[in-house]
């Protein structure tokens, strides 16, 4: 594997960081992690695809080594955080793949700014309605404690209990989960504030190919295969894949269904 390089751009007005896999002869993949994550929590996808691909994999705002926001901030901002990345480093009309979090930001560029990107991968993320109670200030409270609480703990001990949470994770999915979860700044996450758009509003924006990667409601997962189906028929750009035996965590929890239907939709949409 060749060295992956890592460094600094500054977007939307704040210092971003990013992880890279290539130099640019390759075509571009840009990768945008959950909440609570960073960038190198897509370790084993950029593994997988970086004979194929110039990944990037960023640092989202509050999360890794970017710079964390005294204010409020949610999808726009971070689909603004993306597009600002994409022009820093000259990326021509990548791929973005994106996770729950990252999957908000992901649509958001994908509908605010359709030149720069080729094609969007939504993994659990896009098609499902706003929940206001994921966001209340006590629900904000509980998601700051439980940062704050692990980061009293060592390395190898988030990584003990990630696995006894987690047991079907393979363990390369462990340790960056465990970095990430020491670097993020849980009192800026705590200010995350989803604006409320309906998602059919961002999908009618949009112009690229999106898959829709869903996996089963009664493991986690958010997507229903009713809102996917409304999804998939209201819009021509869209496709959906069902990853069976997974929830909210589809790659940690089917990767080899995932990275299917991933390697799949990003062959068939190549320019």
């Amino acid at each position: 594997m060749k060295q992956w390089t890592e460094g600094d751009v500054i977007t939307n007005g704040i210092r971003m960081h990013y992880y890279r896999t290539g130099c640019g002869d390759k075509p571009a993949l840009v990768l945008a992690h959950g909440g609570s994550d960073n960038g190198l929590c897509w370790t084993r996808v950029a593994r997988a695809l970086e004979q194929d691909y110039d990944i990037v994999m960023i640092d989202a705002r509050n999360h890794g080594k970017s710079e964390s926001t005294r204010g409020p901030s949610g999808p726009d901002d971070q689909g603004d955080d993306l597009a600002g990345l994409i022009v820093a480093l000259q990326l021509d009309k990548p791929a973005v793949m994106g996770h729950s979090m990252g999957g908000g930001a992901t649509l958001s560029l994908a509908s605010n700014h359709p030149d720069l990107l080729s094609r969007a991968i939504l993994e659990d993320s896009g098609p499902y309605e706003f929940d206001p109670s994921r966001f209340t200030p006590e629900a904000m409270a509980r998601m700051r404690t439980s940062i704050q609480e692990l980061q009293q703990l060592t390395r190898d001990e988030i990584i003990a209990r990630g696995h006894q949470q987690s047991p079907t994770w393979h363990e390369d999915e462990l340790g960056p989960w465990a970095d990430s979860k020491l670097q993020a700044n849980a009192e800026s996450m705590g200010r995350y504030s989803p604006r409320v758009v309906s998602w059919r509003d961002n999908f009618a924006r949009t112009t690229c190919p999106i898959l829709v990667i869903r996996a089963d409601n009664d493991r986690g997962a958010m997507v229903t295969p009713e809102l996917a189906a409304e999804a998939a028929r209201t819009f021509a750009n869209v496709e959906i894949a069902h990853v069976p035996g997974a929830g909210h965590n589809v790659r940690r929890e089917n990767y080899d269904g995932f990275m299917a239907a991933v390697t799949a939709f990003l062959a068939k949409t190549a320019r």
